[in-house]
């Protein structure tokens, strides 16, 4: 019988010279859209004097981003055989963040939904992953299918979560949170995922990379907006007064 996505083996987490791939890092750039975007809104909240919800709503958006990010690249760190399967799944997830960072200018303005329709395409993509390692790897299937089932479970109070009122917001984030937390100490108590040492440090690396290449983008930007609105002028002068 022919299966569409069949099961997936482990990676040798002893394998020399494993590096990411170019597919990895292209998620890792979709991902790093939605933490400008997160950034830009919080920066735009600050702005209006709404200091605490802005940094409310960064804190929502940013754990999403980064905590669906950080599942996938452990997960790949130990499964990814760069197959259709593995392709089609990682191109899910790229969906699934840029959807997120759409939401993410609603989510400043209380609208959870488009933020959680990214979110739970992310974490579904990754169920998926998980069981095809169950499939694939007999001795990881009981770890494998305990992160699937903890992420189900996990992603379906996030769906619940576009029901709470706004008074308890604050509270039900951080249980619901700290659900998500528990899913990977649940799981590797049956035994631990072959991740990669080597890859899985590359791969933080990188994204401390992008995130930083960002981060001198936006302060580049700041400059270049206060020099064209005469901010630097009167220090410009007093050092080179030929140069203003």
């Amino acid at each position: 019988m022919v299966t569409i996505m069949p099961g997936v083996r482990p990676r040798d987490p002893r394998e020399p010279h494993r590096s990411a791939t170019p597919l990895e890092l292209f998620t890792d750039l979709c991902y790093v859209v939605a933490i400008a975007q997160a950034a830009a809104e919080l920066h735009h909240s600050i702005s209006e004097n709404h200091v605490g919800e802005g940094l409310l709503y960064f804190a929502i958006g940013f754990f999403a981003i980064w905590w669906a990010w950080l599942n996938f690249a452990w997960y790949n760190s130990a499964y990814d055989n760069d197959d259709t399967g593995n392709r089609v799944l990682a191109l899910w997830q790229i969906v699934g963040s840029l959807v997120l960072a759409a939401g993410v200018p609603n989510l400043f303005e209380q609208d959870f939904t488009l933020v959680v329709v990214g979110y739970s395409l992310m974490r579904i993509g990754l169920v998926l992953m998980w069981l095809r390692a169950a499939a694939g790897h007999p001795e990881g299937a009981a770890t494998a299918r305990r992160y699937a089932a903890g992420l189900f479970v996990a992603q379906s109070l996030w769906i619940v979560f576009l029901a709470v009122p706004d008074a308890w917001i604050v509270p039900v984030f951080l249980v619901f949170a700290a659900v998500d937390f528990a899913v990977p100490v649940v799981a590797e108590s049956a035994g631990t995922t072959p991740w990669h040492p080597h890859h899985i440090a590359e791969r933080y690396g990188l994204m401390f990379i992008i995130v930083l290449g960002e981060t001198i983008l936006a302060t580049t930007f700041a400059l270049q907006a206060a020099l064209d609105d005469g901010s630097f002028g009167p220090s410009c002068s007093r050092w080179s007064p030929a140069a203003c």
